[in-house]
């Protein structure tokens, strides 16, 4: 057997580089200094941000430059000074495309804005009037002298003659100097000297799927799952009556059908009902048990049928405009073929058994984790292999289960090399663990994350997770908002009824650009096993039949496909980064807004939505809420005058309102306002 010992890289001191003539420092998004790229969306802005300054009292200013795969420069954005006294300048930028891009930070002495400065003190003052009005017109002229448009080096030398006309006042010649159009056109053409450029960083682009979709989970064999009416014997469902479930699944909105494992399952250890040991005859186990003498994670369980059936569920989600998940659980049942085949991939126990899994208190019998420290190479490739048969077989996203308890530079080398030869294929990480740990699987190239927003119940701490999640770790994790799992039933989720999973479904939906629910969402299935916190009677263990026509009464189902109809109408609800959370006078009422500027909006029109949303399910809410109107791209008045229209995506309901507008909400009936908004 291999010995445990890993050779230990040898450390690398990192580079000298001297520092600019026009220092940029502290550059961002930047994950590692560089030796990861950070994370971008085709069509996504995203913000650039430094620290750029000089010495003395000449302007500074600086440029965000967005390099394309190619290695050309692909635009370009004037960076604005966003923390006046601390030279902390921003711009966004938008890629356009998924590839492997790259930006970079222009730091530059700014002559036309140092002569304004000076010009307008000195003048004002009657101090060297007419040397300061010389020295502007040089400057106009030398930036006239460039490759510019006609009209604009018209704009730039009439100026530059004006303040050369000494027959004019000299506040009049300054005026022509200091015009709008002269600012204008030097903001579209600046004057730029002693450029100096950062290091060019590195940008991932991932396609739109990767931050924006809304996920639907399901068990296989619980679609079509039935008792046998002689014998009362189950009979699973199969791969071809799950795909009778998609269409339903496709008018509800959904982008992407998630199946938990469809692999054989082992019998050895095998779970029972509400994870016992004493499982019967026809219990058909743990889907999370993988491998049986049927094959492992290459194999389909007999029950659920074969490849051509798989075949046929992925072709006819397509046909509906859905893309398919496939869970990924790296274990194996003591059944697995891996398990004989190479029993060094396991941990051996110093009785000479082989371990099972445990996350104590929990003991998970029925799989053996995979020791990957033990032939390192051999699993590598046993799992790339495993993926790559579901890749042939149209799978375009992964769902990674507990990728933590697997080591880091396994992720890095197969996400990396899927990256480059599967750059549609998603990777979701199932990581519910420590902070660090969630954002360094975002980083090493998971493309989406789980998030704690399962367990974010109180006003505070939704706001505060939501700016947490478009601020600070946008470049490294994309989150996807899971009011519940197959294996998450909160205490909120149990004891606030249909009220609770409606305001859950609002958050989730519109507080994340990726989105997921738990098949059986739309039944309020809400009872608890006792002392778990998760759903009683659980379909990891036992077949799950239920009768979808009741879902129509209870609204939840009616709320997800408004939901998924009002996040593809706007393009505020399918980014991440722009973000403001706005005060409200009620401890219960939570008030957010999404917006996205004309020059950022993949359709070219500003897009802004207020989501207003009671988080308590048993009582009606009502307060005040104190709009940010600069959040919103509104100009403030200075009065209590109407400045917006809204209207309420959920009933089309139309409201005038001023900063500061009195909601009402009630969870048994409109528990949430998601509101487009338009500038009166």
């Amino acid at each position: 057997m291999p010995g445990r010992q890993q050779p230990v890289p040898e450390p690398r001191p990192a580079p000298f580089a001297p520092i600019g003539r026009i220092p940029v420092v502290e550059v961002s998004p930047v994950l590692e200094d560089g030796r990861w790229p950070a994370k971008g969306t085709e069509r996504e802005a995203f913000p650039v941000r430094a620290t750029v300054f000089r010495e003395g009292h000449d302007a500074v200013a600086a440029t965000a430059v967005l390099v394309a795969p190619d290695g050309r420069d692909h635009s370009w954005a004037r960076m604005h000074d966003v923390a006046p006294g601390l030279d902390r300048y921003e711009a966004w930028l938008v890629p356009d495309a998924p590839g492997e891009w790259g930006f970079r930070v222009e730091g530059w002495s700014d002559p036309y804005a140092t002569w304004v400065h000076d010009a307008r003190l000195k003048i004002d003052a009657g101090v060297d009037v007419e040397l300061m009005l010389t020295e502007g017109a040089l400057v106009l002229e030398r930036a006239a002298d460039r490759d510019l448009p006609a009209d604009a080096r018209a704009v730039l030398t009439d100026a530059a003659h004006a303040l050369r006309d000494a027959t004019r006042p000299a506040q009049a010649r300054l005026a022509a100097g200091v015009g709008d159009d002269v600012a204008a056109v030097l903001a579209a053409h600046p004057l730029r000297d002693l450029v100096s450029p950062s290091a060019t960083y590195p940008l991932v682009v991932h396609r739109e799927r990767a931050l924006f979709g809304s996920w639907y989970e399901m068990f296989p064999r619980s679609e079509g799952a039935h008792r046998d009416p002689e014998t009362g014997r189950w009979i699973s469902g199969t791969l071809r009556t799950a795909a009778e479930r998609l269409p339903a699944i496709a008018e509800m909105g959904f982008d992407v059908v998630y199946l938990t494992p469809v692999h054989p399952i082992g019998s050895t250890n095998k779970k029972g009902p509400n994870n016992t040991l004493d499982a019967g005859p026809e219990d058909p186990g743990s889907p999370y048990g993988i491998g049986s003498p049927d094959g492992g994670h290459d194999a389909i369980h007999p029950d659920l049928g074969t490849f051509d059936d798989f075949d046929a569920f992925v072709a006819r989600a397509r046909e509906l405009g859905m893309e398919v998940a496939l869970d990924v659980a790296l274990q194996a049942s003591p059944d697995h073929p891996w398990v004989t085949e190479h029993p060094e991939w396991f941990t051996t126990r110093a009785d000479g058994t082989i371990a099972y899994a445990e996350n104590p208190p929990k003991k998970y019998q029925d799989i053996y984790p995979l020791n990957f420290d033990n032939d390192p190479e051999g699993i590598y490739v046993a799992i790339r292999d495993v993926l790559e048969t579901w890749v042939r077989h149209g799978v375009t996203a992964f769902r990674v289960d507990n990728p933590h308890t697997k080591p880091l530079n396994f992720w890095q080398r197969l996400l990396g090399e899927f990256h480059e030869r599967h750059p549609d294929v998603i990777f979701l990480a199932e990581a519910f663990t420590r902070p660090a740990m969630m954002r360094t699987l975002g980083a090493i190239g998971f493309h989406q994350s789980y998030t704690y927003f399962t367990w974010r119940t109180s006003k505070g701490e939704i706001g505060d997770y939501l700016t947490e999640l478009a601020t600070q770790t946008d470049a490294r994790l994309r989150p996807s908002f899971w009011p519940t799992t197959h294996d998450i039933l909160t205490p909120y989720m149990q004891q606030g009824g249909t009220a609770a999973f409606a305001i859950r479904a609002v958050l989730a939906a519109t507080g994340s650009p990726t989105w997921g629910i738990y098949s059986g969402y739309e039944l309020v299935e809400n009872v608890a096993r006792p002392g778990a916190e998760e759903q009683i009677d659980n379909e990891k263990y036992e077949y799950k039949q239920r009768d979808w026509s009741l879902a129509d009464s209870l609204g939840i189902a009616d709320l997800l496909r408004s939901l998924n109809r009002i996040r593809r109408a706007h393009p505020a609800l399918q980014r991440l980064r722009d973000v403001h959370v706005h005060p409200t006078t009620d401890d219960a009422t939570l008030c957010f807004s999404k917006r996205v500027p004309a020059e950022q909006s993949p359709t070219g029109r500003e897009d802004t939505v207020i989501v207003v949303v009671s988080l308590d399910p048993y009582a009606t809410r009502d307060g005040v809420v104190h709009l940010d109107l600069e959040a919103l791209g509104l100009q403030h008045p200075g009065t209590d005058v109407p400045v917006m229209e809204v209207t309420d995506e959920l009933g089309g309901e139309t409201y005038y309102w001023n900063a500061h507008p009195y909601v009402r909400l009630d969870p048994h009936g409109r528990c949430a306002h998601v509101l487009s908004v338009r500038a009166l």
